[in-house]
């Protein structure tokens, strides 16, 4: 398997996870939305709270040039421990929701 095809399938199988998470009593649900085509990749909370609305992008990841661009997290533990723990180096991360100029100060790549 290329790297590639390893990254793609180590951010399905984080989601996976991700989507078991409510359980079968919460009146929302986690969905994943995902592109392996044009390589974006989307975690969403979709549901009720009472009579509230509830929708959301938890999480939006794209690779691009062969690493995974963090485009939004909105996850308490944070999307990147879980791609770290998946195996993805943090040299292929890239923490995109962050200022370009606080990057070089993270533990992942800066670009």
């Amino acid at each position: 398997m290329d790297t590639l095809a390893s990254y793609r399938e180590k951010i399905v199988a984080v989601f996976r996870t991700w989507e078991s998470w409510p359980g079968n009593k919460a009146h929302f649900a986690i969905e994943s939305v995902i592109d392996e085509k044009q390589d974006r990749y989307i975690l969403a909370n979709v549901g009720w709270d009472g009579y509230r609305r509830l929708y959301g992008t938890l999480v939006h990841i794209d690779i691009l040039d062969g690493k995974l661009w963090i485009q939004k997290d909105d996850t308490e533990e944070g999307i990147a421990t879980e791609l770290l723990k998946a195996g993805i180096p943090s040299d292929k991360i890239v923490l995109a929701f962050k200022h370009p100029s606080l990057r070089p100060y993270t533990e992942f790549a800066a670009a």
